[in-house]
């Protein structure tokens, strides 16, 4: 099923949008200023977000910042989020959809790595348990040593 969000552009709220997109990713206003070319304060952000048009370099700045592209925050639309997450699937949206239907893929090899490397270290701590294992023997056989060195006397 794929069904195909419209609405006007009559109502578009970009500082909404940057608003929405930036909690989504989970940045406070002030680390996202932070992450301007400008950085921008708080408060300015706070400023940004209530506005309901910026300017073409302004947009282009905090898309950027936001690690989308100014198109994408023009187009946002919450319920096209919504929707696409209840529905995530493979199949293809289009016009004001967010992509966000792809599926994780996991890299077996990198869980392939991590289990060789582990299986190393306990091959390693095994090898130095057994040389501190060697080496306490040879310091109590020493130490008897000394014992009988002493008591010959």
């Amino acid at each position: 099923m794929n069904t195909i969000f419209k609405e006007k552009n009559d109502n578009m709220h970009i500082g909404h949008n940057i608003k929405r997109i930036r909690e989504i990713q989970g940045i406070k206003q002030e680390a996202f200023g932070q992450l301007c070319r400008n950085k921008y304060s708080q408060q300015r952000i706070s400023d940004f977000e209530n506005m309901v048009a910026l300017d073409e370099l302004l947009l282009d700045e905090l898309a950027t910042a936001l690690g989308v592209t100014p198109e994408f925050v023009k187009s946002f639309k919450e319920e096209n989020v919504i929707y696409n997450i209840q529905n995530n699937n493979n199949s293809t949206f289009t016009d004001n959809s967010v992509g966000l239907n792809a599926q994780p893929t996991f890299n077996s090899d990198g869980s392939d790595k991590l289990l060789a490397l582990l299986e190393k270290f306990m091959e390693d701590d095994r090898a130095k348990t057994q040389s501190i294992s060697d080496l306490s023997k040879a310091v109590l056989d020493l130490s008897n040593e000394v014992k009988k060195l002493k008591e010959g006397k």
